[in-house]
């Protein structure tokens, strides 16, 4: 969008004033989203978002400016507010700009501002169908269609520099089973960072399919018990604990403040001996990936727990200068509107040596979750509460009744010390947004199956 020496003029402009560093965020983003339920189209939407925000770091504290017109004399005067708002003293300098040359980490196919509308509305009038034809007793069906292409150029004084076109696409479907006055509801959404390509692998039909299934299943279930129970959390959206209760409490944002269970615990046991877990961004084509961060860094992967050693933190550039600690490639940000600051981008726990069926085998009386919903957890003290989408009873090392209503009950900094088994069933495929300061993000979790011995599970006593 604007050439090298004109952005190192603006990065030199934001310093002018004093500070440690100064960076330039510049986007240009384009989504298309469908709405279909009650057997028709409800809403159809594309957008066009544009602007840029300058940063600049001083010390421990930083100052964040931003504009949605971003032509040459709007950053410049962007720059100049900076740099008066800033007013550290020794005016600083910007290297020169470099782009790493690095190649771009996802292929894309067609790309979706390509196709024509019609085409996109066929695929939720072809979900909505196959929910329907799965069983007679699915009542309702919302689909949901998103593709979004953000081209992004980052600047920064010490001389990083990159451009990046950025390509996702998301397909969700909730469907109602209903009988007499009783509903329940299934829930599948994947995506990835792929173009139209996306759909060769999830159709409108499997998508559909498996969300007809759950609420099937669900509107065949008892109540789940409650109690302090063994509980085996199958993998993909299993994965969303271990983000939830753990992973936000590993980023520096929360570390660095001391807001953190896990702060001054690097090299310390946090977890049992069988658990590794991985945020990794640079996994092509997955839904939470990208070549570089929102600050302008490679992405990484970055290998948090070790053995059930905690061996890195997910630190920014903000988190590098209060902790010491090199940031890492994990600098994210929902648009130009937002500062960015340490997230997780694809978090999951690596593979064991078990299988799934010799994780079921070893319990007696437990809960078999095969699908995680929503919950909610205190990032200070990883306290959570997450409700489990599509639930089984164990009895005797076998699969019983499905079993609704089910909720899991504990701290993440307990539930990870308490993982006894992990399976070689690896899914990273938990399609989110997540939210925090920065904004919501793409994320992705995921694990193989894990068995947690005495969890507290809330149901009907």
């Amino acid at each position: 969008m604007f050439k090298e020496d004109f952005l190192r003029s603006v990065l030199e402009t934001a310093l002018s004033r004093g500070g440690d560093h100064a960076d330039v965020f510049i986007e240009e983003t384009m989504d298309n989203r469908i709405g279909f339920n009650d057997r028709k189209v409800s809403s159809i939407s594309s957008g066009i978002v544009q602007g840029a925000g300058i940063r600049v770091i001083t010390g421990k504290a930083y100052t964040y400016l931003y504009a949605n017109d971003v032509d040459e004399a709007r950053l410049m005067e962007l720059a100049r507010s900076s740099a008066e708002a800033r007013a550290a003293g020794t005016a600083g300098t910007a290297k020169a700009l470099a782009d790493r040359g690095l190649a771009p980490l996802h292929g894309y196919g067609l790309l979706p501002d390509s196709v024509d509308m019609a085409r996109k509305v066929e695929l939720v009038r072809r979900a909505d169908a196959a929910a329907r034809a799965h069983a007679a007793v699915i009542d309702q069906v919302f689909v949901n269609y998103w593709d979004v292409r953000q081209r992004v150029t980052v600047a920064a004084s010490d001389g990083s520099f990159m451009n990046e076109d950025r390509v996702r696409t998301r397909f969700t479907v909730r469907a109602i089973a209903a009988r007499g006055d009783r509903k329940e509801e299934g829930y599948y959404a994947p995506g990835k960072s792929q173009g139209f390509e996306f759909f060769d692998r999830f159709t409108p039909e499997k998508v559909a399919a498996e969300a007809a299934r759950v609420a099937c299943v669900c509107l065949e279930a008892d109540h789940a018990p409650s109690g302090v129970m063994p509980v085996v959390i199958d993998n993909e959206f299993g994965g969303v604990i271990f983000h939830e209760a753990c992973g936000h409490a590993l980023e520096s944002s929360s570390v660095a403040d001391d807001a953190s269970v896990f702060t001054g615990k690097l090299g310390q046991a946090i977890a049992a001996p069988c658990v590794n877990a991985v945020d990794d961004g640079t996994i092509a084509n997955e839904w939470g990936s990208a070549r570089y961060d929102d600050e302008g860094l490679p992405t990484r992967r970055n290998q948090l727990i070790k053995d059930g050693v905690l061996t890195s933190y997910l630190v920014d550039r903000v988190g590098q200068a209060k902790m010491g600690i090199p940031a890492n490639g994990c600098g994210r940000r929902e648009s130009y509107k937002f500062a960015p600051t340490s997230r997780m981008s694809n978090t999951f726990i690596e593979p064991g040596k078990h299988t799934l069926e010799q994780l079921i085998a070893s319990v007696d009386r437990g809960l078999y979750c095969r699908r995680m919903g929503g919950g909610s957890v205190n990032p200070a003290t990883t306290d959570f509460n997450f409700a489990v989408a599509e639930a089984y009873l164990i009895e005797g090392g076998k699969l019983g009744m499905p079993v609704k209503n089910a909720t899991l009950i504990g701290k993440g900094a307990d539930i990870i010390m308490n993982i006894d088994m992990v399976a070689d069933n690896l899914d990273i495929g938990g399609t989110g947004m997540c939210g925090a300061a920065s904004g919501s993000i793409p994320a992705n979790v995921g694990q193989p199956a894990i068995r947690v011995g005495g969890l507290v599970v809330g149901g009907r006593a």
